[in-house]
């Protein structure tokens, strides 16, 4: 099986959960911490860069005086760069500027002095976990009404015009040497020629973008609404404004004379959703970060699958005002007990009509409250699933057999 329309693009993921291996981190102090030594012993001192804290206390007692130090003898300050972070697991760490362990008396100052800033970075790790979840299995609530047509929004041309630079003048005296003179001249001519190279550049940037704000304009005001190639031009730049939490591919066909919409989703896998829920203890500076139990992964990856196609659905009848109906299937690669090849299966399949869609309150607030797994159901549709959200693989509907079912509606659109 696989993907049968002749329209596909991917659609990317927008902003990435995930940070890189170090994990959320901040450093203390303009360059870090520092350390004084001297003949009243060792002093730490650290602050945090944008909140105006700054520490200092005593680390250890001096052991006397020795030669080297006398009175009159600064004492000694040592640079020491300190970051504190929390890695993907939960685990909070101390570190010096070679990425070593931090001394723990420094570790104890920072948590002493800086307590509740750590905290507020624990925290942000912990919502940053849990908003991973929340983007995959809430994906449908941002799904727009289809009571709004379309609009054409302008987009203003960001680059900044070139500015003319000062042509360069001789000195007091090189206005008295005519080689000095020469080379400016030649010089001035020469930057003036950059400057209209850069203009013309500008410029031409300029008109591509007020065209193609113009074809935009048509296509939204116009075209959409006549044309199924605009139409689904339109379809795939709305579909690909839309920050996606997993990258998905679609591939979508209007027939019909724009009346009819299908489209296939090579769903993302099992594999990709995420396994981990973080909390913050009461007590203590850590991040309890948990595994999953595959059930509440598989019971995630359901409602993942649902919202794509619900939002998918909502997304093409806000886009297209002239489609009427959405033939909608999804499909995700899986291995074959039989062979064990990997190979296309397809998992649902519905189809859904406009006057059916606008049954569902699509609010804000309602949206919060829909199970998106039984909204789904709502409609005609081929799923063999179980409770826990276990899929078996399905037989798509096909368009030939949607177009035949409906042979009135096609013969006065091909008249």
């Amino acid at each position: 099986m696989g993907i049968r329309s002749r329209k596909s693009f991917k659609l990317a993921p927008g902003v990435r959960m995930n940070l890189s291996g170090g994990g959320t981190s901040f450093s203390f102090g303009p360059r870090g911490a520092s350390v004084s030594v001297g003949k009243r012993g060792v002093y730490g001192s650290v602050g945090i860069p944008g909140t105006g804290l700054s520490m200092r206390q005593k680390l250890s007692t001096g052991g006397g005086t020795p030669h080297s130090h006398s009175a009159a003898q600064p004492a000694q300050m040592i640079s020491l760069p300190v970051s504190v972070g929390v890695r993907d697991d939960g685990e909070v760490f101390f570190q010096d500027q070679a990425g070593a362990p931090l001394a723990e008396r420094l570790v104890r100052i920072a948590k002493q002095q800086h307590g509740d800033a750590i905290r507020k970075l624990i925290q942000s790790k912990c919502d940053e976990i849990n908003a991973q979840i929340e983007a995959v299995g809430e994906l449908h609530r941002d799904t727009p009404s289809p009571d709004y047509r379309p609009a054409f929004i302008g987009r203003e041309f960001e680059s900044p015009r070139p500015v003319q630079p000062k042509p360069k003048a001789p000195s007091f005296l090189g206005k008295f040497f005519k080689r000095t003179r020469e080379r400016i001249d030649a010089e001035n001519q020469q930057i003036n020629r950059h400057y209209e190279d850069l203009v013309a550049q500008w410029e031409s940037a300029a008109t591509d973008h007020r065209q193609a704000e113009h074809a935009r304009r048509v296509l939204i005001e116009e075209q959409i609404y006549v044309g199924t190639k605009a139409m689904e031009l339109h379809l795939e730049a709305t579909l690909q404004n839309i920050a996606w939490p997993r990258e998905t591919l679609i591939s979508a066909e209007v027939e019909a004379g724009g009346l009819d919409v299908f489209a296939d989703v090579d769903l993302p896998e099992i594999g990709d959703m995420p396994d981990k829920v973080a909390g913050v203890p009461a007590r203590g500076m850590k991040l309890s970060v948990k595994d999953m139990s595959p059930t509440q992964v598989q019971r995630l990856y359901m409602r993942h699958i649902h919202a794509i196609v619900f939002r998918i659905v909502g997304e093409i009848f806000a886009a297209l005002p002239k489609a009427e109906r959405v033939v909608i299937s999804g499909y995700s690669q899986r291995s074959d007990k039989a062979t064990g090849r990997i190979a296309d299966e397809y998992l649902l399949s519905l189809i859904a009509t406009r006057q059916e869609w606008t049954e569902i309150e699509l609010s804000p607030s309602a949206l919060e409250c829909i199970d998106v797994v039984d909204a789904i159901a709502r409609f005609d549709l081929r799923r063999a699933m179980s409770k826990s959200g276990v899929f078996k693989a399905i037989a798509p509907f096909l368009p030939e057999e949607v177009m035949k079912a409906s042979p009135a509606q096609y013969n006065a659109i091909n008249q």
